[in-house]
């Protein structure tokens, strides 16, 4: 598929100085960073889709906030 973005001409140089080290196209650099930054996004909000943080320890069991009182407690031996 064939896409056309507008890049600042700032953003255009720098791409053409790391697809001349790297030895590819300008086109193959974009494919290569969109590639990376989808991986990155999905890896990390893949788990927990957006707008669902909140009650996350609902039906734990456990108090969130003595949950983390105890565990900070480990730290300096409390």
């Amino acid at each position: 598929m064939r896409t056309i973005i507008d890049l600042p001409e700032d953003l255009v140089a720098r791409l053409d100085r790391l697809r001349r080290q790297a030895g590819v196209s300008r086109a193959e650099l974009v494919r290569r960073a969109v590639r990376h930054y989808l991986e990155h996004v999905s890896g990390t909000t893949a788990r927990i889709p957006p707008g669902k943080v909140f009650g996350l320890w609902q039906g734990r069991g456990v108090d969130g906030l003595a949950y983390q009182e105890r565990i900070r407690g480990e730290w300096d031996g409390r």
